[in-house]
């Protein structure tokens, strides 16, 4: 379990943390801000080991009493996580969740809630879940994992202190891939600029043959540039249906990502931006070559393109509408496809 002396590149939020702790008056309401894949599970579990460490140290926890160790073997009956069930959080779960906080801590000086993806609450849980908030008994603590807070309630905003958890940089997340999962450095480098600063995603990425399949698409789509309407149609379609019986939104979401980052690509050449910018940069001289057929306002229109389908995909659109949409839009962008 990562001690917040090990947490990556979250310096302020840690600091802050630290300073809330010394200060003895911790809130009970903890709104934990950033995109998935940064860290704030990882320190919110930090968090639950400093303030029930038995010798903590320098505003951090030892690692080393039976408490720490309880943590850290996932043996400490203090923790609970939440997730969501399915789709949403549901009003059951926050009603189980109520019923525990109702007990004191079993071995802790505090029991920490954490709440992953908490944007994920129906309105009926959400309800619920805020008269916990507005008035937890006592040893509770209560961390919300949150994308975006303009998607929870703002009364649940405005019960929580706040603690923003900003994106890693390409470096330390490229370090970390080369240092545990022994990859090259372009590779590496590679993988931690499509993560877009998410080191959970680029370590999951690195687990699921994630570079393959980016040669795969990415041959491609180079060799579609030239591909009528009609066949680009039926390509779009095929990504979209290849197999109904699977959720395939978290495919689709990874296939426009990469696309995006290629676009993003061609804009930066056209922009005479230097190669070392790029985030596929293994493949500047086909960008380069691609980039000649395009003006600067194509290539924004099908960036614009290319982010509109990404938030209806996440807004659970229908996958071949929105795989039709952005063929006819890039199409209409005057793009390669």
């Amino acid at each position: 379990m990562p001690l917040f002396s090990e947490i990556l590149g979250q310096e302020k939020a840690v600091d802050f943390l630290k300073q809330v702790i010394a200060r003895e008056k911790i809130p009970h309401g903890y709104l934990f801000i950033g995109i998935p894949g940064i860290g704030k599970t990882t320190t919110a579990l930090a968090l639950t080991q400093v303030v029930n460490c038995l010798d903590p140290q320098n505003g951090d926890a030892c690692g080393q009493c039976r408490i720490c160790r309880q943590i850290a073997g996932n043996n400490f009956p203090d923790i609970e996580l939440i997730h969501p069930d399915g789709q949403n959080i549901k009003i059951e779960q926050i009603r189980n969740l109520t019923r525990s906080l109702g007990f004191k801590p079993l071995i802790g000086q505090y029991r920490v809630t954490i709440m992953r993806q908490a944007e994920k609450m129906t309105e009926e849980s959400a309800n619920a879940f805020l008269k916990t908030l507005e008035e937890p008994p006592e040893g509770n603590i209560l961390i919300l994992n949150v994308a975006e807070p303009l998607d929870l309630l703002p009364t649940i905003v405005s019960r929580c202190q706040q603690v923003f958890f900003k994106p890693l940089l390409p470096g330390l997340i490229s370090e970390r891939l080369m240092k545990d999962k022994g990859l090259a450095e372009t590779e590496a480098m590679v993988l931690a600029k499509i993560a877009g600063g998410s080191l959970g995603r680029a370590l999951e990425m690195s687990k699921n043959q994630f570079l393959k399949w980016r040669q795969d698409q990415l041959a491609r789509l180079i060799r579609f540039a030239d591909l009528p309407l009609a066949e680009a149609m039926q390509t779009a379609w095929g990504y979209a249906g290849k197999d109904k019986k699977q959720d395939l939104d978290q495919d689709l979401s990874d296939l426009l990502t990469l696309w995006m980052t290629w676009y993003r690509d061609l804009l930066a050449i056209k922009s005479a931006c230097f190669a070392e910018t790029l985030i596929n940069r293994d493949y500047v001289a086909e960008l380069q070559n691609l980039a000649i057929r395009f003006s600067i306002t194509q290539l924004v229109e099908s960036v614009l393109a290319l982010e509109q389908a990404q938030k209806d995909l996440n807004n659970s659109r229908n996958a071949d509408l929105v795989m039709s949409h952005i063929v006819l839009n890039l199409k209409r962008a005057g793009r390669p496809f």
